[in-house]
């Protein structure tokens, strides 16, 4: 059903003697997830209510590689993420090998925020593993290596546990897809998926079999603050959101903000009317997603990692009181 969301977005017929809709080209991850669930909402909703302009969604690959196809003009849209960005800018972890990075950094500019997701550190009930502080010599999937989950994970388990992915434990390497699937399928202990519950991997999983969600025994001290800086937030995994779920309790995890961007000379007028178009219907999916009950346009415009506000985007929030 989520793959037919993507399948859904069609070229839109406007008749004889007027213009063809303006497509514009939007990159997202893995169809399955929440975020690329709702980035294609997004690109539907807005395809649906203005009939000049048609978002064309291609799912998979990494948000990363997005961005910097997004700055180089190769595509209109993609996710980002104000961490991922302030790396970019500043040529570091993923981008070090990438010299054009920061001057490209400039090239993006931000729709909106929403958020990502609470971390969910997944493993089977009778695993053993209680808490992330068990971890030596487990098998875990924490995203698409050198993709931005992926060192988000791994930074977090470090900063909590002291464990080092590689070292103390083996992160594999693996897409989404294949990542899921690997646990679906017994072949590592552990698999990471930040997302808004429900999700969608874990209603499928626990059809099945029992999960438990783990945190670390300890998330203070000055390595967990600098982990947070001012992107990310601690944030709970609740108790009972699943069948098969057997946390009698709350778990702490982590949460941050990721957004749509678009390429810095994306048309204002466009932007605008996008933004506009989203914003003003947005009630029409809140009722049939639990997950788009988390998007909310006071968090969209917040000043997350630097980021700049496309003027078309900026337009529409100052019209309606939000900047």
């Amino acid at each position: 059903m989520k793959r037919q969301i993507f399948a859904a977005i069609a070229a839109l017929s406007l008749g004889a003697g007027v213009a063809q809709a303006e497509t514009l080209k939007m990159a997202t991850i893995e169809p399955s997830l929440g975020q690329a669930i709702t980035m294609a909402t997004f690109a539907n909703l807005v395809t649906d209510k203005l009939g000049d302009i048609e978002i064309e969604v291609a799912g998979g690959g990494a948000a990363t590689v997005h961005m910097l196809e997004v700055a180089r003009g190769n595509i209109d849209m993609s996710m980002v993420s104000p961490t991922v960005y302030q790396m970019m800018s500043a040529g570091k972890a993923m981008y070090a090998k990438e010299p054009e990075a920061p001057e490209l950094a400039k090239n993006l500019r931000l729709l909106m925020w929403f958020p990502y997701g609470q971390y969910h550190y997944a493993v089977r009930a009778d695993s053993g593993i209680a808490t992330l502080d068990d971890l030596a010599g487990a098998t875990v999937f924490l995203g698409p290596a050198g993709g931005g989950a992926f060192n988000t994970a791994k930074a977090w388990i470090a900063a909590t546990t002291g464990l080092v992915a590689g070292e103390d434990y083996e992160a594999i390497t693996a897409n989404w897809a294949t990542g899921f699937q690997s646990f679906l399928d017994g072949k590592i202990d552990m698999y990471v998926n930040g997302c808004i519950d429900p999700c969608q991997q874990f209603i499928q999983f626990t059809e099945t079999e029992k999960v438990r969600f783990v945190g670390p025994q300890d998330y203070s001290g000055e390595a967990v603050t600098k982990f947070l800086g001012k992107e990310r937030t601690l944030s709970e995994v609740p108790a009972g959101m699943y069948k098969g779920q057997t946390n009698d309790g709350p778990v702490m995890s982590h949460d941050t903000a990721v957004g749509i961007g678009v390429r810095a000379d994306l048309d204002e007028e466009t932007v605008y009317r996008i933004t506009k178009a989203f914003w003003e219907n947005i009630s029409s999916i809140t009722s049939d997603a639990p997950w788009a009950k988390a998007l909310n346009i006071e968090y969209a415009v917040q000043n997350f990692g630097g980021l700049p506000l496309h003027p078309g985007a900026a337009r529409y929030y100052r019209e309606v009181g939000k900047l």
